[in-house]
């Protein structure tokens, strides 16, 4: 009989997922998801099941990478306005196998890897599209990914200043208090945004939050909210005056609210760029529009498995 699925835990996800590898493994990830079928990925559109009642959703997001022989499932579940203050909107689960064989190898919590796969994602695509000059980084939203963000974008970045809007104010004071450095608490994204080198956005927005108007020409946002087709953060004029680049053409395609709203035209995959088989147009206004993939997942999961595994072995 096979051996019980071993669980890890949040606080050990935290321990060995660090940024500068994380990014290293997921920048090779993009690569070969976007070498089609060459590049070994397999990962069909999540499923998303609604729960109309609470307002909320359940996803499954499988994927297989033929580069790290892994094998995951992730399943997560986000309502929209949240569930209750003590709760995040969204929690997720990740399921390891053997894809030998079928076994479930582990159990692993899945908010930390969510977290933190998709700030370092976000890395990427800010390393490749950011303008040369990038003096200051401006947050929308103030939650979880509001905090990796900002965790990994100044442990790999270097700005001059860091600038936070939320819809609750009290919520950004307490999240500039709690983070290293000085952070400036804008009263509007206007505020915020105005003059800003790189901007993320991580709302949990379903219209609008970021105005063309107000974006500085040739800066670079990671738009990162907004994961539904009925979803925005950003508007028309920014949407369609930039130049656009996804995770995922197929998925974009399907899930982005402001990417089918706007109409706004994509011109490349992430993991194209890193190819270099598509320029990084970084003199222009680009937008990196981030759904999340679960290769991200499979990849990070898998870190956090061989990393755990090899402390084990060594106590």
């Amino acid at each position: 009989m096979s051996a019980s699925p071993v669980f890890i835990a949040a606080e050990v996800v935290e321990k060995f997922l660090k940024f500068p590898e994380l990014i290293q493994q997921l920048e090779r990830a993009l690569a070969n998801f976007s070498h089609g079928a060459e590049g070994g990925v397999v990962q069909p559109l999540r499923t998303i099941v609604p729960v109309a009642k609470y307002n909320g959703f359940l996803g499954v997001m499988p994927a297989y990478s033929a580069a790290d022989d892994s094998l995951t499932t992730k399943v997560v579940t986000f309502y929209e306005g949240g569930t209750s203050s003590d709760l995040p909107s969204h929690q997720s689960t990740v399921l390891l196998f053997d894809p030998r064989n079928g076994i479930l190898k582990a159990v692993i919590d899945g908010n930390v890897i969510t977290d933190r796969r998709t700030a370092a994602v976000s890395a990427v695509a800010t390393k490749l599209l950011k303008p040369a000059l990038s003096e200051v980084l401006c947050i929308l939203g103030s939650g979880a990914q509001a905090r990796s963000h900002y965790e990994a974008f100044t442990e790999m970045f270097t700005f001059k200043e860091v600038r936070i809007w939320s819809r609750s104010r009290k919520n950004a004071e307490m999240f500039a208090s709690s983070m290293k450095g000085a952070i400036r608490v804008c009263d509007s994204t206007r505020e915020a945004v105005t003059g800003a080198d790189v901007i993320i956005t991580v709302t949990m927005a379903t219209k609008p939050v970021l105005f063309g108007e107000w974006v500085k020409s040739g800066a670079h946002v990671n738009a990162v909210g907004a994961c539904r087709p009925d979803w925005r953060e950003l508007d028309d004029e920014l949407m369609k005056s930039c130049v656009l680049y996804v995770d995922s053409r197929e998925a974009a395609s399907h899930e982005s609210g402001d990417i089918l709203q706007s109409g706004a035209a994509i011109f490349a995959e992430l993991g194209e760029v890193v190819n270099g088989t598509k320029p990084a147009l970084t003199e222009k206004t680009t937008v990196f529009k981030s759904l999340g993939m679960a290769i991200e997942d499979t990849v990070s999961a898998k870190l956090v498995f061989d990393s755990w595994s090899s402390s084990t072995e060594s106590e």
